[in-house]
């Protein structure tokens, strides 16, 4: 990691640039997918699952044998860590249920908005090297919990055409039963278009590499939503002199790990910090596993000592991370000026692993900046909000001037009629 004292706020964005995504090469590679997928379904789907995956399929949904080999395969242990996971976000995603709202006017109207469910949603695990069975809970849970009609998986097979076991077994502990074996572009192809195996949804959600990132840009085109754009993990630490060495590094290992384009900061106006954690640092990237992963992401991250805390404060809200940590005495205090991020990890003992895993806050959140405009998925997500309104006759002869008056200087004088033709008939007057 690069270690950067004392940048002037000019240098900035040049400082906190993500790292390169190609987005252009990635836009060509979408539209020959997509029109592929389009044009010839499933024989693209196996095309194109052989060519990025290596593995031949004939079949794409998972069997029930598959489910039951993963019951099982998944250790009791295991499960039992998902089960006391699932709570957490049960839970949490619970209290995020929108009641009904509602507005009464005297004179003799009301207006009023509901939730409904997407009824079609369908849900992108990665897999791979990182198989992520927590993302299944993350989305299937608050899915679930919402009412979407129609709940669907997609995730890359391993080599031995097979989908983990630990995601199939949590993907039926939510509730979900029909998961695909096709992940990447093509899987988000198939989501949006449909084809005869995946049949087309109305949503997709789920975070992924940079081809999944630009895969679900592209589904707009075709009148598909998305959760957000969810790419490359990003942490930012936020440090002072009360932060412990040891924990810092190991929550900017806990990152860097996700993935080669991930990236991590370090952001403190103690500089004597950066030693103590770069030594930790070197320390534990040698017990880790991904070592070698998270050494190639550490490579696009950096050290900034900056000379206040409101500095600090001004760089979080311009380079808005997915995962914030305030690793600091004073936390709470910090709390109201923090605009942009995606999670906040309050003091010492919140660690970014408790919200990917198991304190009930969804992992599912906005990068590359998007977190000035984007919230990380939730109840709203999965549901839309209807509004509805009752006009009595006295309530409409008492807005009617009003509504008369604004079309008629709009030029829309059919909108006015619309009124005029019901007061005419009506026995109230104003």
């Amino acid at each position: 990691m690069n270690k950067i004292l004392y940048p002037r706020k000019e240098e900035w964005m040049k400082i906190l640039e993500r790292p390169e995504n190609r987005g252009e090469d990635l836009d060509k590679v979408c539209k020959a997918v997509f029109d592929e997928v389009k044009r010839d379904g499933d024989e693209a789907l196996k095309k194109y699952t052989w060519y990025f995956d290596r593995v031949k399929l004939e079949c794409f949904e998972v069997t029930e044998n598959e489910f039951q080999r993963a019951e099982r395969d998944v250790n009791a242990e295991l499960k039992e860590a998902i089960r006391v996971a699932k709570g957490n976000i049960e839970e949490f995603h619970k209290i995020q249920i929108p009641e009904k709202c509602e507005y009464v006017n005297e004179r003799g109207f009301r207006c009023w908005q509901e939730g409904r469910a997407i009824d079609r949603v369908g849900l992108y695990v990665p897999g791979g090297s990182a198989p992520l069975f927590s993302t299944v809970l993350m989305l299937a849970v608050p899915a679930k919990l919402a009412g979407c009609r129609e709940v669907v998986i997609c995730t890359p097979p391993g080599r031995d055409g097979r989908v983990n076991p630990a995601i199939l077994w949590t993907a039926r502990l939510c509730g979900v039963t029909r998961v695909f074996k096709v992940g990447g572009i093509q899987a988000i192809a198939a989501l949006a278009l449909g084809t005869k195996s995946v049949g087309r949804v109305d949503k997709i959600f789920g975070p992924g590499n940079r081809f999944v990132t630009a895969a679900k840009q592209w589904v707009g085109r075709y009148g598909v939503a998305i959760d957000m754009p969810a790419g490359p993990s990003e942490l930012m630490v936020v440090a002072d002199e009360s932060a412990r060495a040891t924990f810092v590094a190991a929550d900017l290992l806990s990152q860097a790990e996700h993935g080669p384009d991930s990236q991590v900061f370090l952001v403190t106006c103690d500089e004597s910090l950066i030693d103590r954690v770069e030594e930790e640092l070197n320390k534990q990237l040698n017990r880790i596993p991904r070592k070698a992963i998270a050494e190639v992401a550490l490579r696009n991250s950096k050290y900034i000592v900056l000379r206040s805390r409101e500095k600090c404060v001004e760089l979080v809200n311009c380079y808005a991370p997915e995962h914030l940590m305030l690793c600091v005495k004073d936390y709470l205090d910090w709390v109201p000026e923090i605009r942009n991020a995606g999670s906040v990890f309050l003091g010492h003992y919140s660690p970014e692993s408790a919200g990917d895993y198991a304190s009930g806050t969804n992992h599912t959140l906005p990068t590359n900046g998007y977190a000035r405009a984007y919230s990380g998925v939730n109840m709203d997500a999965f549901m839309k909000k209807i509004t509805f309104q009752e006009i009595m006759p006295e309530g409409l002869a008492y807005l009617g001037k009003t509504i008369e008056i604004m079309a008629d200087n709009e030029k829309l004088e059919a909108h006015g009629n619309a009124v005029r033709v019901r007061n005419v008939e009506s026995k109230f007057r104003i």
